[in-house]
C-alpha cells in the first residue's frame, strides 16, 4: 500500500469521522439487507397471517416507498437540514418495522412495508449526500468502495438472518431487530450530524410523475385482486398507459426524473433505460416468489432457499468487478451478453423452477445477476455520456430509479400472474409444480424486449 493510500485511510478514520462513517455503514446496511431478509420470511408470514394474494405486495409497497423518498429526500435535507431528516427517516422505517411485526393482517403488514421503503428509501439517498457533504473529496472513492462492500455483505448475511427467524419461528422479531437497528441510527443521526447541513437552494418536488406512476404500478398490482378477468385486464392496461403517460409528461416537466430524450427508443437514453427497465421487470419475479416455491416444491429450508436468491447478487458482484477494466471497445459485446444472459435465464427457471434440478435454478440465478453485472456498467456510461451536460446528474440518478420502476411494476405483474394461476389460495407443492413454469414464461418476452434493447444500445452511432 502506498504512502497516499495509507494517509486517505487514515484520515477517514481520524478527527471524528470513523463515526460518521459508521453511521453511512450502518444507513447502507439497513436498506440493504430489508429485501434479501424479507423474501427469505415470506412464506412463513403468509402461513402466519394469511395474505397469499398480496405477495408481490410486500415488493412493490417497499419499492413505491424507496421511489417516492429517493425523489425527495435531497430536497427534503436541503429544506430541514440533513441531522433532522435522517432521524425523521430513521423513525419513519423504525414505524414501519414495528407495524410489519406487529401485524395480524396482511394490509396492515403492506402498510409496514411502505413506510420501510419510505424510511430506507430515504436514508440512502441522505446518506449519500452526506458523504458529498460530510467527509472531502478525496475520500469518496474509499467511502463508495466500503459503501459497494456493504452491499455485498448484505446479501451474504440478510437470508441467514431471515432464515434464522423463519426456522425459529420467530419471523416478527426479524422486523423487531431491525427497528432496534433504526433506533440506534437515528439517536447516532442527531448526535453526529449536528453542524452539518448543504446550503444549495431546494427544488421542486416531481410531484405530477410520483403521481402517475404510483398510480400505474398499484392499478397493476389491484388488477391482481380482482375475479373479473376483463375487469382486471383492463385495470392492468390503465396500469400500463399510466406508466407510458409518466415517461411522455416527464420528458416535457421541468422537474424530470429521466432526462429528456428517455422518451425516444433512437437516443441511447431511450434504449438504455429501455434495457434496465426489461432486465429489472424480468428479475423481480425470482426474488418474489423463490424463496416460496423452493420451500414449497425441494422442502428447502428458509435458509437453503435464500441462499439460492442470494447467488443473484453474488454473480452480479463477481462479473461487474471482472468487466470493470475493460476498454471502451467491448462495451457494445457485453451489453448484448448481459441482455442475452438475463434471457437465457428467464427461459431456464421457466423450465426448472417447478421441477428441478436445484443446481439448474441456483445456476439460472447466477445468469440472472451475471447478466446484470456484465451491462450494467456499460449502460450506465453509454447513457450518460450521451446526454447534454446540464443532465448528467440527471442521467446518473436516473439508472436505480428505472431500475426500481422496473421492480415495482415487475412484481405487480408477477403478483397478476401468480394470482390468475392460483397462488392466491396457498402455495403449495402441487399448486407450485404445476404453474411456476406459466409464472416465469410470462416474462421471457420481456426479457427479450431488453435484448433487442441491447443491441440498438450497442450501435456503433453511440459509441
Amino acid at each position: 500500500m502506498s504512502a497516499s493510500e495509507k494517509t486517505g485511510w487514515a484520515q477517514l478514520l481520524s478527527e471524528g469521522r470513523l463515526a460518521r462513517f459508521a453511521l453511512i455503514c450502518l444507513g447502507i446496511w439497513l436498506n440493504a439487507a430489508d429485501s434479501l431478509m424479507t423474501a427469505t420470511i415470506m412464506p412463513s408470514v403468509a402461513a402466519d397471517i394469511g395474505g397469499y394474494a398480496y405477495f408481490a405486495w410486500t415488493i412493490s409497497a417497499f419499492i413505491l416507498g424507496a421511489i417516492v423518498a429517493g425523489a425527495s429526500a435531497g430536497q427534503v435535507s436541503l429544506r430541514v437540514g440533513l441531522r433532522l431528516s435522517m432521524v425523521m427517516s430513521a423513525l419513519v422505517y423504525v414505524v414501519g418495522c414495528v407495524i410489519s411485526a406487529a401485524s395480524d393482517d396482511i394490509l396492515l403488514f403492506i402498510f409496514g412495508r411502505l413506510l420501510q421503503g419510505l424510511g430506507g428509501g430515504a436514508v440512502v439517498g441522505l446518506c449519500y449526500v452526506a458523504i458529498g457533504t460530510v467527509f472531502p473529496e478525496n475520500l469518496w472513492p474509499r467511502i463508495l468502495a466500503s459503501v459497494s462492500a456493504i452491499w455485498g455483505g448484505a446479501t451474504l448475511l440478510s437470508p441467514l438472518i431471515g432464515g434464522l427467524f423463519a426456522e425459529a419461528g420467530l419471523w416478527r422479531w426479524a422486523f423487531w431487530f431491525f427497528a432496534a437497528q433504526g433506533i440506534g441510527f437515528a439517536f447516532a443521526a442527531w448526535a453526529l450530524l449536528s453542524a452539518v447541513k448543504p446550503d444549495d437552494v431546494a427544488g421542486r418536488l416531481p410531484v405530477r410523475q410520483l403521481i402517475m406512476l404510483t398510480g400505474g404500478i398499484i392499478a397493476i398490482a389491484v388488477a391482481g385482486l380482482l375475479t373479473n378477468v376483463w375487469t382486471a385486464i383492463a385495470l392492468g392496461m390503465a396500469g400500463l398507459a399510466f406508466l407510458v403517460a409518466f415517461i411522455h409528461v416527464d420528458g416535457r416537466s421541468s422537474s424530470p426524473f429521466l432526462p429528456r430524450s428517455t422518451r425516444h427508443f433512437s437516443t441511447a437514453a431511450g434504449a438504455g433505460y429501455l434495457m434496465i427497465f426489461a432486465m429489472s421487470v424480468t428479475a423481480i419475479t425470482l426474488s418474489v416468489y423463490g424463496a416460496a416455491i423452493l420451500q414449497a416444491v425441494f422442502n428447502a429450508s428458509p435458509i437453503f432457499a435464500g441462499y439460492i436468491l442470494a447467488i443473484e447478487s453474488a454473480a452480479w458482484t463477481v462479473t461487474a468487478l471482472a468487466v470493470a477494466g475493460l476498454k471502451v471497445r467491448w462495451e457494445g459485446m457485453f451489453l448484448k451478453l448481459g441482455a442475452l444472459s438475463v434471457l437465457v435465464a428467464s427461459v431456464l427457471l421457466a423450465l426448472t423452477m417447478g421441477t428441478g434440478p436445484l443446481g439448474a435454478i441456483a445456476l439460472a440465478s447466477a445468469f440472472l445477476g451475471g447478466g446484470f453485472g456484465l451491462a450494467w456498467s456499460f449502460i450506465t456510461r453509454r447513457v450518460i455520456t450521451s446526454v447534454p451536460d446540464d443532465e448528467r446528474a440527471l442521467a446518473s440518478s436516473a439508472v436505480p430509479t428505472m431500475q426500481m420502476i422496473g421492480y415495482a411494476t415487475g412484481s405487480a405483474v408477477a403478483g397478476v400472474i401468480a394470482n390468475f394461476l392460483g397462488f392466491s389460495d396457498g402455495i403449495d407443492a402441487a399448486t407450485a409444480h404445476a404453474v411456476s413454469f406459466w409464472l416465469f414464461i410470462w416474462f421471457v418476452p420481456i426479457a427479450a424486449l431488453g435484448v433487442v434493447a441491447a443491441w440498438r444500445l450497442s450501435s456503433r452511432a453511440f459509441d
